[in-house]
């Protein structure tokens, strides 16, 4: 998956294909702040499914709309969001995207 705005520094170790879900009704920023010499920084939708290539050193910060601001309210490390390019199925990935029985909307959970 190539990232054309901004690839990642080719002095790098080998990047990891990630998957974040926003599984709130609210708007979120997902940025990477602390990989030197690159920008991240995506707005994901409610119910969205963001994939990414980042370092496994990297950190997704989630910053979650509110009215006229944003506050940080999670910081994931990117090798826990890391999926198997070579299997179809995120069950086989620390972070998998279960459905929510209450209202269908798919939930991401931490193993």
């Amino acid at each position: 998956m190539a990232q054309i705005l901004d690839p990642i520094p080719s002095d790098s170790n080998r990047p990891v294909l990630c998957c974040y879900v926003n599984a709130t009704s609210k708007i979120q920023i997902a940025r990477i702040t602390n990989v030197p010499d690159w920008y991240f920084e995506r707005v994901v939708f409610p119910g969205q499914r963001l994939m990414f290539e980042a370092l496994p050193k990297a950190m997704l910060e989630i910053h979650t709309g509110m009215m006229a601001s944003a506050i940080l309210s999670d910081t994931i490390p990117c090798d826990r969001l890391a999926i198997d390019q070579d299997m179809p199925d995120l069950g086989s990935d620390p972070t998998t995207v279960n459905p929510d029985s209450a209202n269908g909307k798919p939930v991401v959970t931490a193993s």
